[in-house]
């Protein structure tokens, strides 16, 4: 009866999971629009920049300041690698290889980010997550290869998508420390930045592409910045706060069974029964990973030492 207070932070963490993925998969109908008209630097960097006025606003506003030294180890890892290079790797791969291919090679980043935080942050791997990984791992195969169209792919495409994904594993995996010492905001408020800087070189790029570029593909862009990112990066930083980033990335295979409806209803791409079939298998496995045991649920319900001294 008196478990809802106690659960509440837990609700509120799987709500802002759900945000980013929703927000995530969109990004990839936005990212197949705006790529046909801008270079994958110059999206990157326009992605990049809109985001980080949109939080640097907001950060000023709620008055966040500059997070403490401690935290700025992960926040540079995760702005190199995840908010600068994997932004660029991931557009130039999609255009080297088929959006199938693309997606099942990029679906390799949870696994590698379980890995990851395991061997650094200590992670637990409890046999659900491990099953429910496995399972929707075999849903993102299905998704893929049923995309995949005959002749797309290029071995540069598959590297590229590989090195996305492992700086996807790595910089999500580096956020976690810096989430202990700063706000999910500024968090992903001044990794954006780095992310930015990282790919001012585009700059020239961005510049002529823009005076070029359909209105359509540059509101993507916008849309990509301040949606996509913006509000989906701090959800997820939020949620990562508190739980594991092993559980996050698995709740990520989500992502391309949302990819298939919002590619069925917004582009008319309607999939076939092979698809939607590997995307029911990658919602089945993320709800047996985020599942927990019976004991395990009476556990968390069961206030601690500290809670109960708290609560007196």
């Amino acid at each position: 009866m008196n478990d809802s207070p106690a659960r509440r932070p837990e609700l509120l963490a799987a709500a802002a999971a759900t945000v980013t993925v929703v927000l995530w998969a969109s990004a990839f109908v936005s990212i197949r629009s705006a790529g046909a008209e801008y270079s994958p630097g110059a999206l990157a960097l326009g992605r990049l920049l809109v985001g980080s006025l949109v939080l640097g606003v907001i950060c000023l506003l709620r008055r966040e300041g500059v997070p403490p030294r401690a935290a700025w180890p992960g926040i540079g890892i995760s702005g190199l690698l995840w908010f600068g290079f994997y932004s660029v790797v991931l557009n130039w791969g999609e255009q080297q290889v088929d959006a199938g291919t693309a997606a099942l090679v990029v679906n390799i980043g949870p696994i590698l980010m379980a890995l990851l935080a395991a061997r650094v942050l200590g992670d637990p791997m409890p046999p659900r997550l491990l099953a429910g990984m496995a399972v929707s791992f075999a849903g993102a195969v299905t998704v893929g290869l049923s995309m995949s169209g005959g002749g797309g792919s290029s071995v540069l495409g598959v590297v590229l998508c590989l090195l996305a994904a492992v700086g996807y594993a790595g910089g999500a995996v580096a956020q976690k420390p810096a989430l202990g010492h700063a706000s999910a905001l500024q968090v992903t408020t001044f990794g954006c930045l780095v992310g930015a800087v990282l790919c001012l070189p585009f700059s020239g790029q961005l510049i002529g592409e823009v005076a070029d570029a359909s209105l359509s593909a540059t509101l993507n862009m916008v849309y990509l910045g301040v949606f996509s990112l913006a509000l989906a990066f701090t959800t997820w930083a939020y949620a990562l706060a508190r739980t594991t980033a092993s559980r996050m990335g698995a709740t990520t295979y989500a992502v391309p069974a949302l990819v298939v409806l919002m590619s069925w209803v917004a582009l008319g791409e309607v999939p076939g029964p092979l698809t939607l079939a590997g995307g029911v298998v990658c919602l089945a496995g993320v709800a047996v990973s985020r599942s927990r045991t019976r004991a395990a649920r009476v556990v968390a319900a069961t206030p601690q030492p500290e809670q109960a001294r708290e609560s007196a």
